[in-house]
């Protein structure tokens, strides 16, 4: 397994809302702008990134944010099994992107902790901690945010209905677990 500490060592599950870190997870993050890069990139992964802003594309392994128009964050669907901190997607792209000169390539892995939330509840609590109108965003799969959520900048995907994967800086991440906690002692 990836040599991986995890933040969070506990969940909540609520009937109405589940919490739980997903770990260990490969995150890297991509930056990039010219034909060349989209096309290193896409026989890499073997999927498109996305262009449209606020949204993400999938494949069976992988998953890529859009966080700027040059700049994405990929990141694995599957636990990662490795015994080291290496990755070969990240090799990969490394060898293709940064090493070329096409773009800059980043293993994120230790940087984000990535929370798996479940449940009728996550879009209230998100509006009583962000300024962000969550209306569209809860009725687009695949729809992603920057935003802040309790004066701490996070990363949402919009998984499936009632079903999101948040991205948090490893720092903030007990922080915002304690106050996502705080919530759902009130309801």
């Amino acid at each position: 397994m990836l040599k991986y500490n995890a933040v969070i060592n506990q969940e909540i599950s609520t009937n109405d809302l589940i919490v739980k870190e997903i770990c260990p997870v490969i995150k890297i993050n991509l930056r990039g702008k010219t034909r060349e890069f989209f096309t290193s990139v896409g026989k890499c992964l073997n999927m498109i990134l996305p262009t449209e802003a606020n949204t993400s594309s999938s494949s069976d392994q992988l998953t890529a944010i859009w966080q700027s128009p040059d700049e994405w964050m990929i990141v694995s669907n599957e636990i990662d099994n490795n015994d080291t901190n290496t990755s070969k997607l990240n090799e990969l792209l490394f060898n293709n992107i940064s090493k070329t000169n096409l773009g800059a390539v980043t293993n994120v892995t230790d940087q984000f902790v990535q929370l798996e939330m479940k449940g009728k509840n996550i879009y209230d609590l998100f509006s009583s901690g962000s300024p962000f109108n969550f209306e569209e965003f809860k009725e687009r799969k695949g729809s992603t945010t920057q935003t802040i959520l309790n004066n701490i900048d996070v990363i949402i995907h919009n998984k499936d209905q009632n079903y999101v994967n948040l991205y948090v800086r490893r720092s903030f991440a007990n922080h915002l677990f304690d106050w996502i906690n705080d919530y759902v002692s009130k309801l």
